[in-house]
């Protein structure tokens, strides 16, 4: 399987997100951690970045971090799926190989 992307920082900050979107190919999967889990709110302009992307790549969204930032899980841009410390393992494990954005 392709590459798991992992975002950490917000992308109101920086343009680490906007970056791997544009780099991700088809089959990969970005999963934003820490600060980077801003990025899937829904109703700000990366949600329409996201949007676009979602056909050909998987959105995940580390479920713990959205916690520790207030987020409710219902504030989250649509394809986006939350996942736990396990599925994060996971993911790792179902990729040929993790690209961290920094």
């Amino acid at each position: 399987m392709g590459t798991l992307h992992t975002v950490n920082k917000s992308p109101f900050q920086n343009q680490t997100l906007l970056s791997c979107l544009a780099h991700a190919k088809d089959g990969d999967a970005i999963l934003m951690i820490e600060d980077g889990v801003y990025g899937a709110t829904s109703g700000t302009t990366v949600s329409d970045a996201l949007a676009s992307k979602s056909a050909n790549v998987t959105l995940y969204v580390l479920g713990a971090d959205l916690a520790a930032r207030g987020i409710d899980a219902g504030r989250m841009a649509a394809g986006v799926t939350s996942v736990d410390y396990e599925g994060f393992v996971d993911l790792a494990a179902d990729h040929d190989r993790v690209q961290n954005w920094l």
